[in-house]
């Protein structure tokens, strides 16, 4: 079994001191410890919000179930292929911080053997449907998947091996661990990308509001500048910018099925479901 409850209470006492932490991996043997510690054989990518894909382009016939390509496909392509299947009773981020905008009780989603290691204090197995249906509620909450293989879960969970260990974390823009993104060293941060074949753009709609960079951005990658949004290459393609414009000046693009299947293939050459 994992870590005791009482390493999560822990975990949630010092949970805001991370930004302290994250500024503090770039110093570089700082950050060459925490890298191997927490982040060693990462892979993670934020998936974009399925409501913020205004067009999709499709290069070739889609393959899977639904007629227009979404992000959460990538999701629910790997809850149908894993044999295990648990989900967390709260999100530890939320809760850490008392959310009042997102639901505390929407956890994270962990699929594989390894997930069948937790403290069962923390959360339950569930079936397949009932892990479709979860992830169901999380978007319908506004919540972003962020999906991969992430060492950290490993350690604060005490479960191992990570590689039979994936995580679905379901992130709001207020309370998110990865919020720290921006502060950490520039090696940690490589470890987490975009949706491949995700492209994110200002549109001449925009008006320079700035609704788009009011705690919307996890990578504080859009700004205005000359009274339009900039969105730079640190943008990981949440899509929230998308789904926050008042005026619809931002366009989300995937460039057909095979984005979705590139990032299934990317995360299956990290974690083992069977």
């Amino acid at each position: 079994m994992g870590h005791p409850t009482w390493v999560v209470r822990f975990i949630r006492r010092i949970f805001p001191s991370r930004f302290f932490v994250a500024k503090a991996t770039r110093v570089s043997f700082i950050g060459r410890f925490f890298d191997h510690w927490l982040f060693n054989g990462d892979n993670l990518m934020f998936l974009p919000d399925d409501r913020s894909v205004r067009r999709v382009e499709v290069n070739e016939p889609i393959e899977m179930p639904e007629e227009v390509v979404l992000p959460s496909q990538v999701v629910d392509h790997f809850i149908e292929q894993a044999n295990y299947h648990w989900v967390m009773d709260f999100c530890l981020c939320r809760s850490a911080t008392g959310c009042e905008d997102y639901p505390i009780e929407l956890g994270c989603l962990f699929l594989g053997q390894t997930a069948m290691d937790i403290n069962p204090e923390l959360g339950h197995p569930v079936t397949r449907e009932e892990a479709l249906a979860h992830v169901r509620r999380c978007r319908e909450a506004g919540l972003v998947h962020f999906v991969g293989r992430n060492k950290l879960d490993t350690v604060w969970l005490g479960i191992g091996p990570g590689r039979k260990l994936m995580t679905v974390c379901h992130c709001c823009p207020c309370c998110c661990l990865w919020r720290v993104l921006p502060h950490v060293s520039e090696r940690i941060e490589a470890k987490v990308t975009r949706m491949p074949g995700v492209t994110v753009s200002v549109t001449e709609r925009c008006v320079g509001c700035g609704a788009c960079t009011e705690d919307v951005c996890f990578m504080e990658a859009i700004r205005i500048e000359d009274g339009r949004a900039v969105i730079s290459d640190r943008c990981r393609g949440c899509g929230r910018c998308v789904t926050g414009c008042p005026h619809q000046a931002i366009d989300l693009t995937i460039e057909g099925s095979a984005s979705v299947g590139r990032a299934i293939e990317r995360i299956e050459r990290f974690v083992d479901l069977e």
